[in-house]
């Protein structure tokens, strides 16, 4: 397949209207007082499964031929993604196979087994989850679904920042977080083709900055078991979505600890909505670094809320 244009967004858009939501598009007085500008939040902590993942798993899944589903799907994933494609295969009556790393949050494991899925688990390394997941496919011939670095799944992502670009035209800029670039590279897609004049920006943690070093260097530089409370936000990019997000993507910014748990606060407090670490880290890096943005229209892809209750940042 070639790599995904508007069209291939909007067909992505098309299949999988039926099984996921519309989500909503926030605004918060407090929130813009703050920062100093007007925020648009596209609330993907409101979707199925509870996170953007579900469009591009649906996607992807709905995207297989008949022979191909009947094996079902496998994948490998720290949780939103895994809990998206249970749920995707589900729907589609086939089966899904899930490695999880051990420090997977259970919030997230549980999760995945709700849908019905088959976890492995694994060390909490690349290596071990790509190992575990080639004797999955050995053994079952199942369809081999990336989180990211797929696609089918880059084009479902994209459909947010569609939906978000159609509801509130003539933004400014549009935030999204960047882990292994699948939501990113989706939205770079989408934004710059329906509104070119809008940069695109992503935010990342420091503690996980490969995307960022990636994109200022000019090529992959691998994340090294990052140590970060975004958990959804540690992996690093593909060869698939790193080209897309050097060709779209204005810049990235790079995010402390503590930003992401006060953006976190912010949101749970002001807006009245849980999300988790990751979807923070776009507002904590415009609580940080606001140089030059002041009085934009910015939108924010607030990317999921699935949350360990039990273990929430601010609790000590």
């Amino acid at each position: 397949m070639n790599e995904p244009t508007i069209k291939e967004i909007r067909e992505a858009s098309e299949r999988i209207k039926p099984f996921v939501h519309l989500t909503p598009v926030l605004t918060c007085s407090s929130l813009n007082q703050m920062c100093k500008m007007e925020l648009f939040f596209k609330c993907e902590n409101f979707q199925k499964a509870g996170a953007f993942k579900i469009r591009g798993a649906a996607n992807a899944v709905f995207a297989l031929g008949v022979k191909e589903a009947s094996r079902g799907v496998a994948t490998h994933s720290s949780g939103n993604h895994a809990a998206a494609l249970a749920l995707a295969a589900r729907w589609r009556g086939i089966k899904a196979y899930v490695v999880m790393p051990e420090n997977a949050p259970h919030v997230k494991r549980d999760a995945v087994a709700h849908y019905g899925a088959e976890i492995m688990v694994c060390k909490p390394t690349l290596e071990a989850r790509e190992q575990g997941l080639r004797k999955v496919l050995d053994v079952t011939g199942a369809a081999f679904i990336h989180p990211y670095n797929d696609y089918r799944v880059i084009s479902g992502q994209g459909t947010a920042a569609l939906e978000l670009c159609e509801e509130i035209p003539g933004l400014d800029i549009v935030m999204a977080p960047v882990g292994g670039g699948g939501l990113l590279s989706g939205t770079a897609i989408a934004v710059s083709t329906i509104s070119p004049q809008t940069l695109i920006i992503a935010a990342e943690p420091q503690r996980a900055d490969d995307a960022y070093r990636s994109f200022h260097l000019g090529r992959l530089i691998p994340a090294n078991n990052p140590d970060t409370i975004a958990d959804g936000l540690r992996t690093s990019l593909g060869d698939l979505t790193f080209p897309i997000i050097r060709r779209y993507v204005k810049d990235i910014f790079t995010v402390s600890e503590e930003a992401i748990v006060k953006a976190m606060c912010y949101i749970w407090e002001r807006m009245k909505i849980i999300v988790e670490p990751s979807a923070a880290v776009p507002l904590g890096a415009l609580l940080t670094k606001r140089t030059g943005l002041s009085g934009k229209r910015i939108g924010v892809i607030l990317s999921g809320g699935n949350v360990d209750l039990a273990n929430l940042p601010w609790i000590h």
